[in-house]
């Protein structure tokens, strides 16, 4: 074969049958539609539809009375009021097991918080021992957890003495002591 004759061209049974369809699309009167602007047309009604479920897009204020989470709001109450101080102080003696852990919390309570000294009361002398051991540990632990300088001292204390002083008549003396030998 020369340059100059002409090539058979290959027969595409797909691109015939393409073309064949359209033909009769066309006849029966179906009109074609590009599929890229089809996509963006269905795109656009999506968007329509969820506009209207959505309804008017909210108004913005530039003054600040934009809706705002309560966390938002407490926030900025409690700080706008000088109120740091006693939510921390509720803070450490409501969330005292998460602070310390259930070990020590089964041992020791909280009983009062003034300034930023945590007065601790043990169940047993050797807690209030252990305790005061572990209490610049604890003192950093609440530095991460609820800021610097909310607590800065612990104080421990023992378990309290049974008091001997029962009923109405009380003779003085130094308690049950004296009665011995």
């Amino acid at each position: 074969m020369s340059a100059e004759e002409p090539q058979p061209q290959e027969f595409d049974a797909a691109r015939a049958m393409l073309n064949r369809m359209r033909q009769s699309a066309l006849a029966r009167g179906e009109i074609r539609i590009d599929a890229a602007q089809a996509k963006r047309a269905g795109e656009r009604k999506a968007a329509d539809r969820a506009q209207r479920r959505k309804g008017p897009a909210p108004v913005q204020y530039d003054d600040g009375r934009d809706p705002q989470g309560i966390g938002n709001v407490f926030g900025r109450m409690v700080r706008d009021r000088g109120w740091t101080s006693p939510v921390a102080v509720g803070s450490v003696i409501s969330r005292w097991e998460e602070l310390v852990g259930p070990q020590i919390s089964a041992h020791c309570r909280p009983e009062s918080f003034e300034a930023t000294t945590v007065v601790v009361r043990c169940d047993s002398t050797a807690w209030a021992t252990q305790l005061r051991l572990l209490s610049h540990s604890l003192l950093k632990h609440f530095d991460e957890k609820l800021g610097p300088g909310v607590v800065t001292a612990i104080q421990v204390i023992g378990p309290a003495a049974p008091s001997w002083r029962k009923g109405m008549r009380r003779v003085a003396g130094r308690g049950p002591r004296d009665t011995y030998g």
